[in-house]
């Protein structure tokens, strides 16, 4: 059990320890949050206030691939626009899962951290209405972490008009709590398959598209999923597994790949737009070669961008609330980074979905000098 627990919290650990014995010399000075104080989430940017739900998916036709002599289920956190808030606040976690997750960081850290992140979004708020249907986010998470922890990027998308869906992907993250009173824990952690994490993650991917689309969608917030602008967003496994996903199914029209290796054959071409957007050792000829053999294979719009003095949780809300717990993860202020994350992949996301002409994705600009633009021309000679 300790050696699992360090495989799934390793990531975490291991980016505290390192920023601890360094220097933290572009970082906020300010304290830390005094103990006992809760977390919060920076605030998204969009005018509309959010509501959040919580699905329970199950296909019957798929057995689990971690644990075969049970069907595929899924949790899923729902974020949308919403007319105005309800009287209750949105959880971070349950309190289950943040037992587990706080447990699997091996640090110490208080079972019930990640139950009192305050967030921006209610629960079951009013929907508001969206003429045309809303364009739909899909993000998947770092493998061995709750979807939870991309929580502020789906608000910021939800505040801007964006439906979203976080997908909790069973037995790959600790934990995921259903409504019968499980909790379960990352099975997939024990034998780590990455390939075999992309294929399942595409299924799960094209699953969810299905249940929140069509006359029998769970989608009830307000206006329909507009199918017709899918994009799909992830971090480390959950980035690596959107080019299986847009191979797998064309309703993927644009993805982005936050820090994750490309853990897959990087040997078909794809005519679709794409993000890449990693910390500063995800370079050309960096040492994670994936990224220079995936680039060649991307022939429709691409882009490839690195942030100074990051990490590879830099682009998740640990960023900002590991600042808050005077522990940051990278030399870069936690705010910041969190900031550079939700402007890019908006971005991003506001041309191919919207058709909003960007220049921010033109090229370098002194308002985010973090942000390096990349564009090799062929895989460098080893």
């Amino acid at each position: 059990m300790r050696r699992r627990l360090f495989l799934v919290g390793g990531a975490l650990a291991a980016a505290l320890a390192s920023t601890l014995s360094t220097t933290t010399a572009h970082a906020d000075t300010r304290p830390a949050a005094p103990p006992g104080t809760a977390l919060v989430l920076p605030a998204p940017s969009g005018h509309h206030p959010v509501g959040r739900t919580v699905v329970h998916l199950k296909d019957e036709s798929r057995a689990d691939p971690w644990v075969p002599s049970e069907k595929r289920e899924l949790m899923v956190s729902l974020w949308y626009p919403a007319v105005r808030p309800s009287d209750t606040p949105a959880p971070y976690m349950t309190a289950e899962e943040s037992e587990q997750y706080a447990a699997a960081t091996g640090l110490n850290l208080p079972a019930g951290l990640f139950a009192e992140v305050k967030t921006h979004s209610t629960v079951d708020a009013r929907p508001a209405k969206a003429r045309g249907g809303l364009p739909l986010v899909l993000l998947s998470p770092g493998f061995g972490m709750p979807r939870a922890t991309l929580t502020g990027l789906a608000e910021e998308f939800a505040a801007r008009g964006y439906a979203v869906a976080g997908i909790g992907h069973n037995y790959e993250a600790d934990g995921i709590s259903f409504p019968d009173g499980r909790t379960t824990s990352c099975v997939a952690c024990m034998n780590r398959n990455y390939p075999k994490v992309g294929a399942v993650r595409a299924e799960d991917i094209s699953f969810v598209l299905d249940k929140l689309t069509g006359a029998r969608s769970v989608w009830q917030r307000g206006a329909p999923v507009d199918t017709d602008r899918v994009a799909v967003v992830g971090h480390s496994a959950g980035g690596f597994s959107a080019i299986p996903a847009m191979l797998r199914d064309p309703r993927v029209k644009a993805a982005v790949n936050m820090d994750g290796n490309f853990r897959f054959p990087n040997d078909t071409p794809l005519n679709r737009p794409f993000l890449m957007l990693g910390q500063p050792s995800h370079i050309p000829g960096g040492t994670d070669t994936t990224w220079d053999e995936t680039w060649t294979e991307l022939t429709g719009w691409k882009r490839w961008l690195s942030v100074d003095d990051t990490g590879h949780l830099s682009f998740t809300d640990l960023a900002p609330l590991a600042k808050q717990l005077g522990t940051p993860l990278q030399r870069l202020d936690g705010d910041r980074a969190d900031a550079i994350t939700r402007t890019y992949v908006t971005a991003f996301v506001d041309t191919h979905l919207r058709g909003r002409d960007t220049p921010l994705l033109d090229g370098p600009t002194a308002r985010f000098p973090e942000v390096r633009f990349h564009c090799p021309q062929r895989v460098p000679s080893a």
